[in-house]
């Protein structure tokens, strides 16, 4: 039965994107929904942006072994980048009407610029990508029983589906049903969970010394670490084109800042949920630890809970997976046919580059369900792309905005310098986090190439 609603709710998916692609004529209107969408879609979308497998299934397990120094990459940097990207970058990219995020850099550095910043954008996807369609393969594997390659399979062909047909207005009016499931459905589960426990006191009391401490022990090596837990997401995912799709995709620069701050904190707030209903779990059936930690949540609802609650649970679960995935698929394919192909082929038709990102929609997705086949962890296909955008976007965005003489030369020595030295350090597995070298060397190259080339902008 439980199998029935959640096949019943991919058709709704498959539904609403057939319909969306009512609205869908030119490019404009497939990656930004026609750049039309009010505040409360804009806002649920830029929710949606990361609310998926990471967040109720990989940061409840990080939180019961760490406490909440384990989940400041997530959720707390992850609602920091919303509200960075609300006060210093929403109103500023939405006023440049552009499609994409390599655009920018088109603009504001040259094209050798834009073709680098997408061949760095591209590949930094399909981790995150196939990490998604991997959990949303395990989930379905738990409700139909079906082997866990063909739950990869139906999930990524409703994506791949209502992506295509509907482009951003498919993904849009998803993610705001969705949102309604995730809340509604999360917190059903957490206030049944919490009425099981008898009361905080016995949820917390044997929770070992300093679990909810919020700042580490005082050393210089604990401050690093803590401090590229909150920049991972907190910065590294500003520049990133499934943010930036969301913010251009509102009606207004006003409403684009305030969906984007909004944003921010339901994340914050909604994303706490599953913490908790993890500790109620911790309590109420510690054995369920002892299996895979990734999906201690999942099967503590299966196996503990009535049908309308699973039915509540899993259809919060598979909401939250479908709309990362399809942002996440989206982004990588816009930026494939308007600065890669588009680069090379100028003269294109929007009829031809709206076939272009519908077709890299496919390809991408196709990529992916093979990595997701050949991997094991989730948490292994996340941490391969984290801090890619970190090292080599986010000092060349920030610099390009807030500093005029940033030039075409910082911008390509701060790329190439900040991937380097990022790739050079996870060899070596240096003593602190790569990506803070990573960082180092990009802000370097920036200003080499200031001292050194010529003023732009």
């Amino acid at each position: 039965m439980l199998g029935f609603w959640i096949i019943g709710y991919l058709l709704l998916n498959l539904g609403i994107g057939l319909w969306a692609s009512r609205r869908v004529s030119t490019t404009q209107d497939f990656v930004l929904a026609g750049r039309n969408l009010p505040l409360l879609l804009a806002a649920s979308a830029t929710f949606a942006t990361w609310f998926g497998s990471e967040t109720i299934m990989g940061a409840p397990t990080e939180f019961v072994q760490h406490g909440v120094l384990g989940v400041i990459e997530d959720p707390f940097g992850a609602s920091l980048c919303l509200f960075l990207v609300g006060i210093f970058f929403a109103r500023r990219f939405y006023q440049m009407n552009i499609i994409t995020f390599c655009d920018y850099y088109r603009l504001r550095y040259g094209r050798r610029a834009e073709l680098l910043s997408a061949m760095l954008i591209i590949p930094s996807y399909f981790s995150w990508i196939a990490a998604q369609l991997m959990a949303m393969g395990i989930v379905l594997k738990i409700v139909l029983g079906w082997s866990l390659t063909e739950c990869i399979l139906l999930s990524s062909a409703v994506v791949i589906l209502y992506t295509v047909w509907g482009g951003m207005w498919s993904i849009s009016i998803t993610d705001f049903l969705q949102t309604i499931l995730i809340i509604v459905g999360l917190s059903i589960v957490a206030v049944i969970l919490y009425q099981k426990t008898d009361g905080l006191d016995r949820i917390t009391e044997k929770l070992p010394d300093g679990f909810f401490r919020f700042y580490p022990e005082f050393t210089f090596k604990g401050s690093v670490e803590y401090f590229a837990a909150w920049i991972t997401i907190g910065l590294g995912s500003i520049p990133q084109q499934d943010v930036f799709q969301r913010v251009m995709s509102a009606r207004s620069a006003q409403t684009a800042v305030r969906a984007t701050l909004i944003s921010s904190f339901m994340y914050l707030s909604v994303a706490l949920i599953p913490l908790f209903i993890a500790l109620c779990g911790h309590l109420l059936y510690p054995e369920l630890e002892q299996q895979d930690g990734q999906m201690i949540i999942p099967q503590m609802v299966l196996l503990h809970t009535e049908l309308p609650l699973q039915i509540l649970f899993f259809g919060a679960l598979v909401s939250a997976i479908l709309s990362t995935t399809s942002s996440a698929i989206m982004a990588p394919a816009a930026v494939l046919g308007e600065n890669v192909f588009k680069f090379f082929r100028p003269d294109l038709t929007d009829r031809q580059l709206l076939l272009i990102i519908r077709v890299g929609v496919v390809v991408i997705t196709l990529i992916c369900i093979f990595m997701a086949n050949t991997r094991e962890s989730i948490f292994e296909l996340v941490a391969e792309s984290s801090a890619f955008s970190l090292v080599s976007l986010f000092v060349p965005l920030a610099a390009g905005i807030y500093w005029r003489r940033a030039n075409a030369m910082g911008c390509l020595l701060s790329m190439m310098a900040g991937l380097s030295v990022w790739l050079l350090c996870v060899w070596l597995e240096t003593e602190y986090p790569p990506l803070i070298y990573g960082l180092l060397g990009s802000s370097s190259g920036m200003l080499i190439g200031v001292f050194f080339g010529k003023k732009s902008g």
